[in-house]
């Protein structure tokens, strides 16, 4: 067997040299840029003067590019000498003129060639409409300028090939697909598209009122439209009171005209309903502040208990504080007792009269700790009285406090579905929310009925969201109520919310929303929780035109008036 050591044979010797060569043909004859760019055009050159024989590569017939020089005084290409050495046998490559063999190691860069047919001048490649003349090294230069190069339109779907020189016309006039304003919207869309945007989308565009009322209004005011166009169908304005007629906005106007005096028997009736549930809650109020009273004397009372138990305790601590230091005293005389009695017992003979006091001080002194022990005690079952009556009294304020914000709440409780929320000392307010703290503000709950759904309004003053430091946020929340179980769920009556103008000119901003079903914001809030996730507007109203309205007068005397509305339509009373 060979040794790891031994010399390699006179084939595999040439075969490697061969192979080493040809690795550094490649890594020192890389084409250079401009050279590789000419590849594809390297057979369709024209030179202003005939190319010399030896600048023809031998085997490709095209001009030189990245001369290579064999021994054998050749001139090829390098790629074509690249392709010559990996298609042949490793050691028998020939030269194509000669036959001659082709060893890679002799092999090398003709600089002084490459700088000869780089300086070669050449025609454009878009000759004879371009009659520019560049030298070779220059020519892919000139071509990325040249305005009879055959380029591509980059508008995404055209691909379109042409000259240069007409891209410009072709990219603004005529391009099908090229970009252009909506003659209505003015906002840019592809030419293709800009038909079906205006017949689909376009918010200026005219378009029929979809209630056929003949009218042509712009597409993005068919909402507002809706509010007054006579063909849309509407409830009764007193349908609240109990008026069940239904029918074109024109119709029903008529009727309510012509049925006042109906309506008044309706708001009558519906008066006199208020007014005995405002009796109801005014003796529920009545009992409540009773009970506020009782608890009142009840707290009162407790507090007069406790007071001489509060002095008590204080005498017992001072108590205790004495006893501590005569107990102190006493383990002090205990020791001198102790020493004393080691003294007697090395001398017990002349002494026994001193030890029999010493037995009396010392039983003394054990009747003086026994009734320090009885005296903590004593004072660990005041403290524990003390606790008690701590717990009770503040039970006692924490259902004090309970009761009067319940009474307050039914004080401002309505249960017609609407709610007015007066927000006073308006800036300071927001100046504070600016500041963080509180980051909104919550109405107090109102009611659809008496066993309706349970809500209430979130006003952010300074903005949420989106809308933070530019617009006033508005929400609204329902909350767990008495008679959810009774309740449809969902919740999907639609909800107004407005900002009341306050100059008497009417100029209310209002904004409503349609609960969505699958929302969980409508489903039936959780018992345990405090309400669902508030659903409304960030950006309600812009904080510059609330405060410095032109027509109008939202915040006056420091005071923001905010509506809540709930559509009663269709909702059935419990």
């Amino acid at each position: 067997m060979a040794s790891a050591d031994a010399p390699l044979g006179g084939s595999e010797a040439s075969s490697l040299q061969a192979e080493e060569s040809t690795r550094r043909l490649r890594s020192t004859g890389a084409v250079a840029s401009w050279e590789s760019e000419l590849t594809s055009v390297q057979h369709s050159l024209k030179f202003v003067l005939p190319l010399k024989e030896e600048f023809v590569c031998p085997v490709c017939r095209g001009v030189v590019l990245n001369p290579q020089q064999n021994s054998c005084g050749h001139i090829y290409c390098f790629l074509c000498l690249q392709g010559l050495l990996e298609g042949s046998s490793p050691s028998s490559p020939v030269c194509p003129v000669e036959g001659a063999v082709i060893t890679p190691a002799e092999v090398f860069q003709d600089n002084c060639c490459k700088r000869e047919i780089s300086n070669l001048e050449v025609y454009c490649t878009n000759f004879p409409a371009c009659t520019s003349v560049v030298t070779l090294q220059h020519l892919q230069e000139h071509q990325r300028s040249c305005q009879y190069e055959r380029v591509r339109c980059h508008n995404p779907g055209c691909g379109a090939a042409l000259q240069r020189r007409h891209l410009r016309e072709h990219l603004a006039d005529t391009c099908p697909h090229r970009t252009e304003p909506c003659p209505h919207c003015q906002q840019p869309h592809r030419l293709s598209l800009i038909q079906d945007h205006v017949q689909s989308s376009c918010p200026e565009v005219e378009v029929d009122c979809p209630h056929s009322c003949s009218r042509k209004v712009p597409r993005h005011e068919l909402t507002e439209h809706a509010d007054s166009c006579p063909e849309v169908r509407i409830d009764c304005s007193y349908k609240r009171f109990g008026c069940c007629v239904q029918g074109k906005r024109g119709k029903v106007k008529l009727h309510e005209d012509a049925a006042v005096n109906h309506h008044m028997l309706l708001v009558l009736r519906s008066n006199t309903h208020l007014e005995q549930q405002v009796e109801v809650l005014q003796e529920e109020a009545l009992l409540r502040q009773q009970e506020v009273q009782t608890d009142s004397l009840l707290l009162t009372g407790l507090q007069k208990e406790i007071r001489p138990l509060l002095q008590q305790n204080s005498s017992h601590e001072h108590i205790i504080s004495t006893a501590q230091r005569a107990l102190s005293r006493q383990e002090d005389v205990l020791s001198a007792v102790q020493l004393d009695l080691q003294q007697v017992s090395r001398g017990l003979g002349p002494g026994l009269e001193e030890l029999e006091q010493l037995r009396k001080s010392l039983d003394a002194v054990i009747q003086e700790v026994s009734e320090t022990e009885a005296l903590k005690e004593h004072l660990g079952t005041l403290e524990e009285n003390l606790k008690h009556h701590s717990g009770l009294l503040e039970l006692h304020a924490a259902q004090l406090s309970h009761n009067k914000q319940h009474l307050q709440e039914l004080e401002a409780t309505s249960y017609d579905g609407k709610l007015i929320w007066k927000i006073d000392d308006f800036r300071n307010r927001r100046e504070a929310e600016i500041k963080g703290h509180p980051p909104c503000l919550s109405s107090v709950p109102f009611h659809t009925g008496r066993c309706g759904y349970k809500m209430a309004a979130k006003v952010y003053l300074n903005g949420d969201g989106e809308g933070r430091g530019t617009h006033l946020s508005l929400y609204v929340v329902l909350m767990p109520g008495d008679f959810d179980a009774l309740l449809p769920w969902p919740f999907r009556q639609t909800v107004s919310l407005s900002v009341l103008d306050q100059s008497g000119a009417g100029n209310h901003r209002s904004l409503s929303f349609r609960p969505d079903p699958a929302s969980k914001s409508f489903q039936r809030p959780a018992a345990g929780s405090v309400s669902n996730v508030a659903v409304g507007f960030s950006c309600f109203v812009p904080l510059n035109k609330l405060e410095t309205p032109q027509k109008s007068e939202y915040v006056k005397n420091d005071t923001l008036f905010v509506k809540v509305k709930v559509d009663m339509a269709g909702l059935e009373q419990l």
